[in-house]
């Protein structure tokens, strides 16, 4: 099997599995009540403080709209705290509870195995031609979303 074959088979089956063995992997016993899309909010608020609703939003390519459903989800489920904005009533912003804390850990974990898995056996200079391929893939996909 020449490169290219072998390539688009392994980005194919890649992105078949990819979400399927990472609710797998994070969704346990002890997360459960939580979806695979509920992990990635929660990775999106992170545990460095508050964060504005807008700015969760954006960095998750939604609409406040969409990502307050799924937060009054997760308030409800004990995720994740909400509050006004001491400086202008009209913020909504957004943190960590100490439940969602250890799921972003958790999750966390998930990904520093995947990416010591990915590296496992690669020096530097095979390391920075992944990490330039993986750019590039992913230049491909933002361009590519945007109709180009």
């Amino acid at each position: 099997m020449d490169s290219y074959a072998t390539l688009n088979e392994i980005l194919v089956k890649l992105f078949n599995d990819i979400m399927q063995i990472e609710e797998k992997a994070i969704i346990t016993e002890e997360f459960k009540d939580i979806s695979n899309n509920d992990m990635h909010i929660i990775e999106a608020i992170g545990k460095s403080g508050s964060k504005s609703m807008s700015t969760v939003a954006k960095a998750l390519s939604v609409t406040v709209g969409t990502l307050t459903i799924a937060i009054n989800s997760l308030v409800k489920k004990g995720y994740v705290n909400r509050a006004r904005s001491e400086e202008d009533r009209r913020v909504v912003l957004i943190s960590l509870s100490r439940k969602g804390r250890k799921a972003f850990s958790h999750h966390e974990q998930f990904h520093d195995k995947m990416i010591q898995a990915t590296l496992e056996g690669m020096d530097e200079a095979q390391t920075e031609v992944l990490i330039h391929a993986l750019q590039n893939l992913k230049k491909f996909f933002m361009d590519y979303g945007k109709g180009e």
